[in-house]
């Protein structure tokens, strides 16, 4: 497959409801979702449009409360050290930076310390998956020191680095590795003032991005990402005959960037590309975000498994909070769709008790773990609207 038939793949994305498109309409404001209580199991009202105006950080501050801790209480045991719960506990970390509260650095110190800050897979593992806990063992290093903290993730990327076939730069093969794998490269490259880290984390990206199965998994013509090769042009479609551009797949790729663009410094032309990249992919998704504030599992097509989807749509905060306060996009125009995203989020996703729903589980498509419904959840889901809470409470007054 060569370049030109993905070229040709943009134009079947805008023909599928990408480009051309003329910004996001402005919706009404979502009522509070205190003025309709119902109880978890209840049938959901149909989701109205979301506000665009941002709440105040003490608002955003005590839901994001109120969603981590329905999940501990209902989740008491630490849970295993695989990508999903990381993720949850890579979002626990990010509102103990915001709230200080010992409570959310305990819960993730006695995780890690439940997997003796060890990595599933071993050291020698490759698969991002496996990598991903490092990123919250890096988190407690930042927050309380403790070198033991770091050595199996240190091990791990050493060894891609510098011992293990340093050449093979395929281990990115799908599109969720970057937000699993990036940002460790990136902040034990900052950490240990080695920029050999970076430089590797850049050749397994320029991999998936430029060169996975064939033409690579990034759409330059559209600013969206293939989920994996079996999607790209010639691949699998959606019923409608329409490309599968998956939500919570795009959704991994913005969260990857926003943080590995924490860590690295600003002048490396790695860090302008990844700026570039993560500008794109918010500039698109804003096109297509829905009036209630979510996006659809596919991006490409509306009528394939339409309905609020919470995952991708928490990434896809994340992703556009952090573009609007890095200067990447204007703030007038995108902050507005990071609010209605948290605003339909709060309305529709949120139940009475903290529970938080419409998460499409595990899977790799639109089709996955389906149908989402208000009682679907999961513990990344949760990870991910911490993180994006937290990126929005730092925009709010």
């Amino acid at each position: 497959m060569d370049r030109r038939h993905l070229l040709g793949t943009g134009a079947a994305l805008a023909a599928a409801g990408l480009p051309p498109l003329d910004g996001v309409a402005h919706a009404a404001p979502a009522a509070s979702r205190s003025a309709t209580p119902r109880p978890a199991t209840a049938r959901p009202e149909v989701p109205r449009a979301a506000g665009d105006a941002l709440p105040s950080r003490a608002e955003i501050t005590a839901v994001l409360r109120e969603v981590a801790d329905q999940w501990i209480d209902a989740n008491p045991g630490p849970g295993d050290n695989q990508w999903a719960n990381a993720t949850f506990y890579s979002g626990l970390m990010a509102l103990h930076t915001l709230t200080g509260d010992a409570r959310y650095l305990d819960r993730s110190r006695s995780w890690a310390e439940s997997h003796a800050y060890a990595l599933n897979g071993g050291t020698t593992t490759r698969n991002a998956d496996d990598q991903c806990a490092g990123q919250v063992y890096l988190d407690l290093y930042e927050a309380e020191g403790g070198s033991a903290k770091l050595t199996a993730i240190e091990a791990c990327l050493h060894r891609m680095t510098y011992t293990d076939q340093v050449t093979k730069n395929d281990d990115w093969w799908w599109d969720d590795a970057l937000h699993m794998g990036m940002p460790s490269f990136a902040r034990l490259g900052a950490l240990r003032g080695d920029t050999g880290y970076w430089t590797k984390l850049h050749s397994l990206y320029t991999h998936t991005k430029s060169a996975e199965g064939g033409p690579g998994l990034f759409v330059p013509a559209t600013g969206l990402w293939y989920r994996d090769k079996n999607f790209l042009p010639g691949g699998i479609l959606s019923p409608s005959g329409k490309p599968v551009v998956w939500s919570r797949g795009n959704g991994w790729v913005a969260a990857g960037h926003v943080k590995t663009l924490k860590a690295l410094p600003a002048g490396r032309s790695d860090t302008a590309e990844y700026a570039d990249t993560l500008k794109r992919l918010v500039t698109a998704v804003a096109r297509v975000q829905r009036a209630d504030g979510f996006w659809n599992v596919n991006l490409a097509d509306p009528r394939h498994f339409p309905g609020p989807e919470t995952s991708g749509t928490v990434f896809f905060a994340y992703g556009t909070a952090y573009a609007v306060a890095s200067g990447l996009v204007d703030r007038a125009t995108y902050l507005p769709v990071a609010a209605r995203a948290w605003n339909g989020l709060v309305a529709t996703a949120v139940h009475p008790d903290g529970a938080l729903g419409y998460v499409q589980k595990v899977g790799d498509r639109p089709d996955s773990s389906q149908p989402v419904t208000y009682d679907s959840t999961a513990d990344f889901g949760v990870g991910g609207f911490l993180l994006a809470g937290v990126e929005l409470a730092a925009l709010a007054s």
